[in-house]
């Protein structure tokens, strides 16, 4: 048996322009980051005959920065931010802890690559919409956040409002729809 729908608008019931908050980063250009950063280490003079690397896991999306001192991971660090700006990613996608480990003659870091937007800083954003006084809805939906409105320059008011929040992590605005 086959059902066919009658896709005829209904007075009232025409579509809103709106667009979702997300928080992603793409591990293709992590790891052309990742790997920049690795070739720039082993051509410079103040790591040579030092053990420093910087892997990438794709399993957790964590990167593990090791040298022999806690200034040089601190340097390595700095390298790989550069590099994966260069990439398009933003420094605050990564999660770096304050402190690092020491094992052995070796000190190391994970950080974490940020996927997906937490739920309190969900609330952040949705409170921050709501006291903008613009008329849109926003509903969070899994980890990323609907934006919902009827004039399109009120959700390109809000991803200004977004932008500029100082929220901790960079967002993305995807599904633009009309």
């Amino acid at each position: 048996m086959q059902v066919l729908c009658n896709a005829t608008k209904m007075k009232g019931e025409e579509k809103m322009p709106s667009f979702d908050i997300v928080s992603e980063v793409d591990l293709q250009e992590a790891r052309n980051g990742v790997d920049n950063a690795v070739r720039e280490v082993e051509s410079r003079f103040d790591f040579r005959g030092v053990e420093a690397t910087i892997e990438l896991n794709d399993a957790n999306k964590t990167i593990k920065v090791l040298s022999e001192s806690d200034f040089q991971v601190n340097q390595l660090l700095d390298i790989l931010r550069a590099k994966l700006l260069k990439r398009g990613i933003e420094g605050a996608s990564l999660d770096v802890p304050d402190e690092f480990v020491h094992s052995g003659k070796t000190w190391y870091v994970e950080a974490k690559l940020k996927q997906g937007i937490e739920s309190a800083v969900q609330k952040k954003i949705v409170k921050l919409i709501k006291d903008s006084k613009l008329k849109v809805q926003a509903q969070i939906q899994g980890e990323e956040i609907r934006v919902t409105g009827k004039s399109r320059d009120d959700l390109q008011s809000v991803m200004a409002l977004v932008r500029g929040g100082d929220l901790g992590q960079p967002f993305q605005f995807k599904n633009f729809r009309d």
